[in-house]
């Protein structure tokens, strides 16, 4: 089959051979600030897949990613099933001007045919792996420095699994042989054939990106959700998840507020007091929280997602609650604040905390009993007090229940209620 039948190149640009050399495995900016944060950037040559619902910023994330590649004097491809027109008016959302942009050869644009009904030729596998295989003779005649695929859900309908791993890992290893960082778009899976496929892909991903957005419950608007950022292979900085809504002219924003700096007048004289009583130190009033603290409702789609990980997937992840008598509280031991503070004080940043009700839920990604057993043992020494006879009288009142996902919960409800038992056995 004839690449140019699937491939219609929307602008060629003039090929440049001398700028273009395999480079050093190195972190580079993604364009998306909480990535950038959170793991630094993508690591060049590396290939990362990204995963998320119709309508929840993932091509959004692609412009941004091929923005940052402009604005870092490099040149982009961009293979799309979108219409071109759709395409530049999802680019001007986020202040990018990809028709400029490709008049001066900075974005290759590739509008990718639909494959349509592969099960209609005698070997549907081979047919769709050819599409992913005629991405590496674009890449020679073109020489970018990054490369999107928007979206690969259409191309991915093979029969056979292994198949597909074998066609996605050769083009990748030809892909990053280039030193070329690559970001691949597909949809959420909606069945467990679908499941199998992503996970299929992301578990030959440097990187996966997933995206969970949740609806206006009033409107039936698109009111943003949770991105989660999950390394395969280094990012050793481990999992992150955080709120995210679209911004005008921003496009794709997270939503985690930093602490306030505190705004300490300097001494006029030499014979001045370097010391300052609090009331003289003026600070910014706006709120901040920890990056690792969510609401309530942020924690559910957040378990949500983890769980919809794990029947993809079969990584396990483990809840921990601790709940708190109010006895306690009564008697002035402890507060559920103190609590609190103390198993923020005790967890990772890639651990999420949410206080439900009279309980501190602390969800960690990667099982580990041991990760447990130094969890709790961490949080006893950041508790107020520090003497046995404190600890021993505040222990009693402070019950620890640990939860591993397994087969019979489907849901963040099904989690959740097993946490909120008041009968400790």
């Amino acid at each position: 089959m004839n690449p140019s039948l699937r491939h219609n190149i929307w602008l060629k640009p003039v090929n440049n051979p001398n700028n273009y050399m395999r480079k050093k495995i190195q972190l580079v900016p993604s364009g998306i600030s909480f990535i950038d944060e959170a793991w630094g950037g993508f690591y060049r040559g590396g290939t990362y897949l990204l995963v998320g619902p119709r309508k929840s910023g993932r091509t959004l994330i692609g412009l941004q990613f091929t923005k940052e590649c402009v604005e870092q004097q490099e040149v982009c491809l961009y293979f799309t099933t979108m219409r071109p027109k759709d395409l530049m008016i999802n680019a001007s959302s986020i202040d990018f001007d990809l028709q400029s942009c490709m008049s001066q050869n900075k974005v290759v644009v590739v509008r990718v045919n639909s494959p349509g009904d592969a099960s209609s030729y005698s070997e549907p596998d081979e047919y769709l792996s050819e599409y992913l295989r005629d991405i590496v003779p674009v890449i020679e005649q073109y020489q970018p420095s990054k490369l999107v695929f928007d979206e690969m859900t259409p191309f991915t309908g093979f029969n056979n699994i292994e198949k597909l791993k074998e066609a996605f890992i050769k083009t990748c290893e030809e892909i990053e042989e280039y030193g070329i960082t690559s970001l691949f778009i597909i949809g959420e899976p909606a069945t467990p054939s679908a499941g199998t496929i992503v996970y299929s892909l992301s578990e030959n991903s440097t990187g996966t990106i997933h995206l969970q957005k949740k609806e206006n419950s009033e409107e039936g608007m698109f009111a943003g959700g949770i991105i989660t950022i999950t390394p395969n292979v280094g990012h050793t900085e481990g999992q992150f998840s955080a709120s995210y809504h679209i911004a005008p002219n921003k496009g794709f924003v997270t939503e985690i507020s930093k602490q306030p700096s505190v705004q300490i007048g300097t001494s006029e004289t030499k014979e001045e007091s370097l010391y300052k009583s609090l009331s003289q130190i003026e600070t910014k009033t706006e709120n901040y929280s920890f990056t690792n603290y969510y609401d309530y409702d942020d924690f559910y789609l957040i378990l949500n997602n983890q769980i919809a990980f794990y029947k993809s997937t079969g990584q396990t992840f483990v809840v921990v609650s601790l709940m708190l008598d109010e006895s306690a509280v009564n008697q002035g031991l402890l507060t559920l604040s103190q609590l609190k503070n103390a198993v923020r004080l005790s967890t990772s940043k890639k651990d999420k905390i949410c206080v439900i009700d009279n309980r501190v839920v602390v969800l960690i990604t990667k099982e580990d009993r041991k990760n447990v057993n130094n969890l709790v043992a961490r949080i006893k020494e950041n508790l107020p007090g520090t003497d046995r006879e404190y600890l021993s009288r505040v222990a009693q009142y402070i019950s620890v229940c640990t939860l591993q996902v397994d087969d019979s919960i489907n849901n963040a409800d099904d989690l959740l209620k097993q946490t909120s038992v008041k009968e400790i056995s």
